[in-house]
């Protein structure tokens, strides 16, 4: 249990380590680089605290704090080394810096510092690649499970026909749909084939989410339920990913039924949107169609959806 606790709060420290980091590089980015000129003219305007000075053969590297209108400001300055000039330079330091550190170039922290800007990106990285493992292991902690369905299952759905008043055309013509759920061995021996989903249409209220509770309830069947609403989110892929999930699940429980209410909020005919782009939403439909269609084996499972909004449902979801 405690290593469970410890593996969910990995993503939480990546992203504190990362804000840091973050932080650090911005802290440094804030620091008030120069030429030999500004620099020269720093120490005649203001008073240097402390500056910490590293001679190579090619660069002298100064940083170091200033005071300027009661702040402390850091600052870096990188000059050319020449004789002359880094000679005058070390005696106007020792003229204007109240405290110089001396250090060996080939002890600077270039690798450390490198390694710094570098930190937030490695750390990015691994918290990526940590949520999609997570999503493609179905995780347990629910910030990486939104790829996930939310198809909701009740064993026994506990309503029959005779809880449904009136609708006894639409009954009778779900009876077959109910023979198949109870023995779907005998269709496919007689070569039946069973439409791949059923499309239950009126006004709110008249019973289409009763209806199809139902039919659950004679055939003895599951019932996986949910609104078209929940498969699209602003993530691309996310509604295709729940699809697929939903449907592995049911495959798994099959035969079993699985009830879309209101789907005109996924199923709207492709193209309609601005300049007819390929949407979040177009992704999920074509995935569900994909379902449906049986490129994947869902034998067992038969779709229920309600809408009051049949006009606007795309073609491929109304043909035979």
């Amino acid at each position: 249990m405690k290593n469970r606790r410890f593996i969910n709060m990995i993503p939480y420290l990546i992203v504190v380590l990362a804000v840091f980091s973050l932080s650090s590089i911005l802290n440094r980015s804030a620091v008030e680089r120069m030429d030999y000129n500004q620099f020269n003219q720093l120490l005649d305007k203001y008073t240097v605290e402390e500056a910490t000075v590293s001679v190579s053969n090619v660069v002298v590297d100064i940083k170091g704090i200033y005071e300027k209108d009661g702040e402390k400001i850091s600052f870096s300055a990188r000059i050319p080394n020449t004789e002359n000039q880094t000679n005058t330079l070390m005696e106007e330091l020792t003229r204007h810096v109240e405290k110089i550190t001396i250090v060996n170039p080939y002890e600077s922290n270039v690798f450390v510092e490198t390694l710094i800007q570098i930190i937030p990106f490695l750390l990015f990285g691994i918290f990526a690649f940590f949520l999609l493992t997570r999503m493609n292991t179905g995780g347990s902690s629910k910030a990486f499970e939104f790829g996930r369905s939310r198809a909701r299952l009740e064993g026994d759905t506990k309503v029959r026909f005779d809880d449904v008043a009136g609708c006894e055309e639409e009954k009778e013509e779900l009876a077959e749909l109910i023979s198949y759920l109870k023995n779907p061995k005998r269709f496919a021996v007689m070569g039946a084939r069973i439409p791949k989903g059923v499309l239950l249409v009126g006004a709110p209220g008249t019973g289409k989410t009763l209806l199809a509770k139902a039919v659950a309830g004679e055939a003895d069947v599951p019932f996986y339920s949910i609104s078209g609403s929940d498969f699209v989110e602003m993530f691309v892929g996310v509604g295709a990913s729940r699809v697929r999930d939903m449907f592995k699940k049911a495959v798994a429980t099959a035969p079993c039924i699985v009830f879309i209410d209101e789907i005109d909020a996924v199923g709207r005919q492709r193209g309609a949107g601005v300049g007819g782009g390929h949407d979040e939403r177009e992704q999920t439909l074509n995935q569900l169609l994909v379902e449906m269609d049986g490129i994947t084996d869902n034998s067992g499972v038969v779709l229920i959806a309600a809408t009051n909004r049949p006009d606007v449902l795309d073609p491929a979801l109304l043909r035979p």
